[in-house]
């Protein structure tokens, strides 16, 4: 709820260690206002939320954040190295100066950061500027930065806006991968699931004031979709394994990406 108005409810999931999740529904559901509330940010109207075992306050310092994509300008001269290392000391005053840092702790230092980056595949080109770096490039880097403090959970509001399509599969993967090899519990909000259904292990899905939550192959499917948004909607499956959902009538704002009419999730 914000303010006296109720966003949604009903709305009951879990999401496991490892699991890779997406937050999915048209402008307006709650997608961020439920992200909110796994930090602590926003407290539940009725209901319990537990993160990590605990309390949502409790938990935020084991939460790795990324919000929704920042735009560098191109003459940045910040390298991608110092991007990273803003994740473990970002909340000091300006960039660390190493002979202000023990050596050990200087070594100590550059090998979290030097594992993070190696991590999300962006050692070929972290010490170039930020501002030089493509748009698929800058956002490994700043996935870094969000897990350079080893978090137990990465919550990702949108990483994928902006992308072209292969950033954003390449993306996908990327962060599947992070889940899966080091048992991160990610959850991210997408406009679109196309570029990340295959990589999915659960989703939660709000629109019209409730929420389904399930595996893709249960929650991404005429019957369930027809039910949450209370209008006929087909779930069309193609050779290549992306969804399409097309609503009649049309539901304007379901996902952003129109073509003909139809809007694809």
């Amino acid at each position: 709820m914000v303010g006296a108005k109720p966003i949604w409810s009903d709305l009951s999931f879990e999401i496991g260690p490892g699991e890779f999740a997406a937050v999915l529904g048209p402008n307006g559901a709650g997608k961020s206002t439920l992200l909110k509330a796994i930090l602590g940010l926003l407290p539940l109207a009725s209901g319990t939320l537990k993160v990590l075992g605990t309390s949502p306050a409790e938990a935020r310092p084991r939460i790795g954040y990324l919000p929704q994509r920042r735009h560098f300008q191109a003459d940045l001269r910040v390298r991608g190295i110092d991007i990273v290392g803003l994740g473990l000391d970002g909340d000091r005053w300006g960039l660390p100066l190493p002979r202000l840092i023990r050596p050990s702790a200087q070594r100590q230092r550059a090998a979290v950061i030097d594992e993070m980056i190696d991590l999300v595949g962006a050692t070929a080109f972290a010490r170039r500027p930020i501002g030089e770096l493509s748009g698929g490039e800058q956002q490994r880097l700043l996935i870094a930065q969000a897990l350079v403090r080893r978090p137990q959970m990465l919550m990702l509001d949108e990483p994928l806006d902006s992308l072209d399509l292969p950033n954003q599969a390449a993306v996908a993967a990327l962060i599947a991968d992070v889940s899966h090899q080091t048992t991160i519990t990610v959850v991210m909000v997408a406009h679109d699931v196309n570029p990340i259904l295959a990589y999915l292990d659960r989703v939660v899905y709000l629109a019209g004031g409730a929420g389904l939550a399930g595996p893709p192959s249960e929650v991404i499917t005429a019957e369930t979709l027809t039910r949450l948004y209370g209008t006929p909607i087909e779930v069309l499956h193609s050779a290549r394994g992306p969804v399409v959902v097309v609503g009649q009538p049309d539901l304007t704002g379901v996902h952003g990406h129109q073509h003909g009419g139809h809007r694809h999730p």
